[in-house]
């Protein structure tokens, strides 16, 4: 502890466990957080967390998980139970607000929730639900009810918790392996999983990028994507709690509010994910877009095209990251990074792309002087880390956990390697690609295709504010492509002018031009802002929104086709290179279209994969 009360860089820099970070602040009259009207300092959070650290020793019952799950919007009150957890040795599970009925239930029962944490707004989501958590331990942050259950724990300090002198029941002494964080993975299919973070990592996590992006105590970290998702707390709260910076909190995204919010809390970083800049660059431009405090972005999933229009628009460099949710693989973005890739493997870090089937690694990827990928049917492949991994495995689910794990082919290649589910390319300079999920691979005409790819060119069509590409099945074998726009408000889709786009990427390939083209105004996304793409897959053509599409060759859309019919290839709308040959051209598919073609489907015994 400085001789002023403040803590130095070098105390927070050594801390081994988010418990200590949170103790350091303790003395530290600087401010620590905002959030609207309200100002806390750094002494003041420590101060806030050691109470209800007490709080929670009091009300955990002996025997139980010391879980705490949290139903809140960005509020203060987040990392206040989120420093709480961390000096009681308790664990947060970030609750989906966006979940209802069976599957709220369910999130909470399977992650063994002893406490719950809520707001009065959110309480409706819980009615009639069957619960583990008794009404005496659901904690409403707006009831009066609450400042009377913390009253009696004000005053207590972040030293009295760590010597064991208030509270008692679940908690425990806090070390670099005790369980902080439970957060839910967003799988497009199945339950979610609840990976686990311990202390240690987080607190390592959040040195890191401190380190990284030169956090300064006098810095503002603006956390506008919800802290129930990993983003929020790992790479936003997290490096502001070992740089010794301010958070200011925004309840729930807002593109419209963004720029306000910087400019009145004096924000410098902030984080996001899935297609929050697209919304951000989706709102009027004005002379001021620059009149602001921000020195950069943080995140995944912008794209190289939006990164570059936000840097343009706003002045404001993104630096695009790859990390797995559990903590398998890091891929770190260099100066020498060239557009479009992410970076390379940290030093003494072992990653591969390699066959997903059979482990077997996979030979560089060639790209063309446009950037165009030539051998993306041999070099894409999973993401695997084949050296140490911070992996620390899903809350009871030992199949999931060794899923990640296990090896692939007979003489099971790859056993405790982390796999990532996650497809890549690395080119011949060791730099890294990020081609899409694993279950975003389309396999048009025998060849394999990644859909963040396909999206980077399209994301270049000036009228579209968002792109999404996924596949849907071929009637006859494999996948055709389908891309989703967002159209701008105002822009209406032009059919040649689309085809005139295509003509003119110089990195579109051969099999890659979407064979259906689907206009809406807005992509549907995830609470945390990714792009919902199972809903996409289950509708594909068959949705209310109007579809464009390239016919398959001598289809014939105004009558039903027969089992006699001739066989639709399945190949690529474009002959090879990459302008689109004259004569192509989409059009409106019809109910007409939607009924022959589901005819073939059925035809061929494959109706069944439309929903998948």
């Amino acid at each position: 502890m400085a001789a002023n009360g403040t803590s130095s860089g070098q105390e927070r820099s050594g801390a081994a466990t988010v418990a200590e970070l949170v103790q350091a602040q303790w003395g530290d009259h600087r401010v620590g957080a905002k959030y609207e009207d309200l100002v806390l300092t750094h002494h003041e959070l420590a101060g806030g967390a050691a109470a209800r650290a007490a709080l929670l020793g009091e009300l955990l019952p002996r025997g139980a998980e010391p879980h705490l799950g949290v139903l809140l919007g960005n509020v203060p009150e987040y990392p206040l139970w989120l420093s709480a957890a961390a000096l009681a040795g308790a664990a947060v599970v970030g609750i989906n607000p966006t979940r209802r009925g069976p599957e709220l239930a369910r999130d909470i029962s399977h992650t063994d929730c002893a406490l719950l944490i809520t707001e009065r707004a959110l309480l409706p989501l819980l009615a009639g639900l069957d619960l583990p958590v008794p009404p005496g331990r659901i904690l409403v942050v707006d009831d009066p009810a609450y400042r009377d259950l913390l009253g009696p724990h004000e005053g207590t300090t972040p030293g009295e918790i760590a010597a064991g002198g208030r509270g008692h029941g679940a908690t425990r002494t806090p070390d670099p392996a005790s369980r902080m964080l439970l957060y839910f993975t967003s799988g497009s299919t199945g339950a979610p999983k609840a990976a686990l973070c311990t202390q240690g990592r987080l607190a390592a996590a959040g040195h890191s990028l401190a380190r990284r992006f030169e956090v300064r105590r006098d810095d503002v970290h603006y956390l506008c994507m919800p802290m129930f998702h990993g983003n929020a707390v790992i790479a936003g709260w997290a490096p502001a709690l070992a740089g010794g910076a301010a958070v200011a909190l925004r309840h729930r995204f807002s593109a419209s509010a963004f720029l306000p919010d910087v400019r009145r809390y004096g924000a410098t970083y902030f984080t996001y994910v899935g297609r929050a800049v697209q919304y951000l660059l989706a709102t009027p431009p004005a002379p001021d877009d620059r009149d602001h405090t921000l020195r950069c972005g943080f995140g995944t999933e912008a794209g190289a095209v939006d990164a570059a229009r936000f840097a343009e628009r706003f002045g404001v460099r993104l630096t695009e990251g790859y990390g797995s949710s559990e903590g398998g693989a890091a891929i770190q973005c260099t100066p020498d990074t060239p557009p479009g890739a992410i970076g390379r493997a940290a030093p003494g870090d072992d990653l591969a792309v390699v066959d997903p089937e059979t482990g077997a690694e996979l030979p560089r990827a060639r790209l063309d002087p446009a950037g165009r990928l030539l051998n993306g049917n041999e070099a894409t492949g999973e993401l695997v880390n084949r050296g140490r991994s911070s992996f620390e495995g899903y809350w009871r689910n030992p199949e999931a956990t060794a899923a990640r794990t296990r090896g692939r082919g007979e003489d099971r290649v790859g056993a405790g390697w982390y796999w990532t589910g996650d497809l890549f390319f690395r080119d011949t300079e060791e730099f890294f690609h990020f081609a899409g999920r694993t279950d975003d691979r389309l396999r048009v005409d025998s060849e394999n295709l990644a859909a963040a790819m396909i999206e980077n060119i399209l994301a270049r069509y000036a009228p579209a504010a968002g792109v999404a590409v996924y596949a849907v099945p071929d009637p006859v074998a494999g996948d055709q492509a389908m891309a989703a726009l967002a159209l701008r408000d105002g822009a209406v889709f032009d059919p040649d002018d689309f085809v005139a786009f295509l003509a003119a990427q110089p990195d579109l390939g051969t099999k890659m031009a979407p064979r259906f083209v689907r206009t809406m105004d807005a992509l549907p996304v995830t609470a945390t802002h990714k792009v919902h793409r199972s809903a996409l897959r289950r509708t594909g053509f068959r949705c209310p929104e109007p579809v464009w599409w390239s016919p398959f060759a001598r289809f014939a859309p105004v009558m039903p086709l027969t089992p006699v019919a001739p066989a639709i290839p399945v190949g690529p709308v474009v002959p090879a290179g990459p302008a689109v040959p004259a004569g192509t051209t989409y059009r409106r598919f019809t109910a007409a279209d939607r009924a022959a073609l589901l005819t073939l489907y059925r035809d061929h015994d494959r109706i069944h994969l439309l929903d998948r």
